[in-house]
């Protein structure tokens, strides 16, 4: 059994958890000021913001006045600048040289930091709109393109070990297929976990690819539904990680397994802090992009014989374990949830989060 899995035999706790009674009022205080008002110290190093965190308000079809949806990376990089925002993370969505140029003048202007998110080329028939893709965004100052192999859920997409290894080699051959491209044109490419890969899973294809062109982009909470430790998965991610995901993550069981969502910064079981010190120190030029994905929690069924068929299956004792650990650090009160909110409720549910994790971030974390 993999050391780092939640169901592991050592006696310490393996979802460290803040004191958030105590920073809320810190956290309050940095939300009511205006990003202007903070004191120098606080707006070093802003942390900036993965689209994902507005999945609700990106190309939104609600007609808001209040939150008027984002239709392109320009409008997405002002909105994020007045609250705060250091820089963003965006799709690439086949931006054109012009439109690169566009992103570039208004970086530049706002003084933000650019990350692309790229499709990877399945085919060798597709290289050649990855490169254009991949130009697009260094015309826009992009300084590391992140890509994920499975749009899905590995314990959901895969029903039996064979298909996820089929998978798998595709995989592998797209991170191949575009690795030439990225090391032409001097691009970072930072492969996200993204609930396909365990950990040392991804520090395998990594090695693998062999390039100082491909890394990581650390999710700081997908692989909790891994059953994986999140600060071991940080420990071993962190030495590849070209970028990054921030999150917390709330966990509460339910009959199948356990329920996970994204929470407000400060109020889930990752130790925050421990994880940018553990980036920083193997990179410490990385970006810190929030992924405050509001929405309902997603169903993590490691009761169930299915959820298993790609994974090595655990002992009844181990199974104890992880339920025991998951009723411990189960979330207090009800976890997000989006479900019967009108679009506008939604909407303004999301900016509340995203605003909720700046101003966390602002105020311990320093960023």
């Amino acid at each position: 059994m993999p050391q780092d899995q939640l169901s592991t035999k050592r006696n310490e706790k393996s979802f460290p958890r803040r004191d958030f009674l105590k920073s809320a009022s810190l956290g309050t205080l940095a939300l009511a000021l205006p990003f202007s008002s903070l004191p120098a110290f606080l707006k070093d190093m802003p942390m900036g913001i993965v689209v994902h965190s507005y999945a609700a308000r990106w190309h939104s079809k609600a007609d808001s006045q209040k939150y008027p949806a984002f239709d392109d990376a320009i409008e997405l990089m002002e909105h994020s600048k007045s609250i705060g925002a250091g820089g963003i993370q965006v799709t690439l969505n086949g931006w054109s040289k012009d439109f690169g140029k566009q992103v570039r003048a208004k970086r530049e202007q706002l003084d933000m930091y650019l990350e692309g998110s790229i499709g990877l080329p399945k085919s060798t028939d597709q290289i050649a709109d990855f490169e254009k893709e991949v130009l697009a965004a260094k015309e826009a100052g992009a300084s590391v393109l992140r890509t994920a192999c499975l749009s899905g859920r590995r314990y959901v997409n895969f029903h039996t070990k064979a298909d996820f290894l089929a998978f798998k080699k595709n995989a592998i051959r797209s991170i191949e297929l575009a690795e030439p491209i990225v090391r032409k044109h001097k691009m970072k490419l930072a492969v996200e976990n993204h609930k396909d890969w365990a950990a040392e899973e991804l520090v395998q294809i990594i090695k693998s690819i062999g390039s100082e062109w491909v890394g990581v982009t650390l999710d700081f909470g997908n692989n909790v539904s891994f059953l994986e430790k999140p600060m071991e998965v940080i420990k071993t991610l962190a030495p590849y990680a070209f970028s990054t995901h921030v999150k917390d993550m709330g966990i509460k069981e339910y009959p199948k397994g356990f329920l996970l969502s994204e929470v407000p910064l400060g109020e889930g079981v990752i130790d925050l802090k421990a994880a940018v010190e553990m980036c920083r120190k193997y990179n410490p030029d990385i970006n810190f992009s929030l992924e405050m994905i509001t929405r309902d929690p997603l169903e993590i069924p490691y009761l169930t014989e299915g959820y298993w068929a790609t994974f090595d299956r655990f002992s009844p004792s181990e199974l104890e374990q992880v339920k025991e650990r998951i009723a411990q650090y189960s979330f207090e009160g009800e976890l997000p949830q989006v479900t019967g909110l009108s679009a506008e409720q939604q909407l303004a549910f999301e900016e509340e989060n995203v605003q909720k994790c700046l101003a966390y971030s602002r105020s311990l974390l320093h960023l």
